[in-house]
């Protein structure tokens, strides 16, 4: 009986909090009030008060589900920033790779004697733009204005001279083989010397 009361003393202050109230509300508003305390009027007190705890209910599964999604977007926060973290470490391991491949490949191509095949000799093409981060292909200026232009990187001169008779047979007929040593260009009949002389003492 307690029960019964306290549901009808509830639905008796919604009403007059109702009527309180509508002198404030629109029209539609009023409209839509009108409805709702004729509802509730007509509602079973028992009923009333279990659509009040089915309303307490949703409210707190809300309040849970609230704190699951802002749980939620703090992970995807702290995750965001672990992509980010590998993302840079991923960038600076692949900048520091190609920094060493080019200080290996730098120092093949400076450090005691290696062959490059000539592909030409011009004065009024310039080929500088393709020289950047391509090793194998690189070029040099004379004093005069001529630029020489070179391909390959090579230890041993018999693998030189094969891939000069592949460009030859390819339609680079000026094709030709150069000595460096420790950078510097320096003749083929000087180099193919000292090769010999090494071999014939070893």
């Amino acid at each position: 009986m307690k029960k019964l009361s306290f549901a009808i003393a509830v639905c008796l202050c919604v009403a007059t909090g109702i009527n309180a109230f509508g002198q404030k509300l629109t029209k539609e508003q009023k409209k839509e009030a009108k409805e709702i305390k004729k509802q509730m009027s007509a509602m079973d007190p028992f009923e009333f008060k279990k659509v009040m705890e089915e309303h307490t209910s949703l409210k707190s599964e809300v309040s849970s589900l609230n704190d699951k999604v802002a749980s939620l977007e703090g992970e995807l926060v702290k995750k965001d920033a672990e992509v980010q973290n590998a993302q840079n470490q991923l960038q600076e391991s692949l900048q520091k790779q190609a920094q060493a491949k080019e200080e290996t490949q730098s120092s093949v191509s400076t450090k005691g004697v290696i062959f490059k095949v000539q592909i030409g000799a011009f004065r009024n093409k310039n080929l500088e733009k393709y020289l950047k981060n391509n090793v194998n292909f690189s070029g040099e200026s004379d004093p005069d204005g001529t630029r020489k232009y070179t391909l390959g990187l090579f230890r041993d001169y018999w693998e030189a001279d094969t891939f000069k008779k592949y460009l030859r047979e390819m339609g680079v007929k000026d094709a030709w083989i150069v000595p460096y040593r420790d950078g510097e260009r320096v003749a083929l009949k000087d180099v193919l010397e000292e090769q010999q002389l090494k071999k014939i003492k070893s």
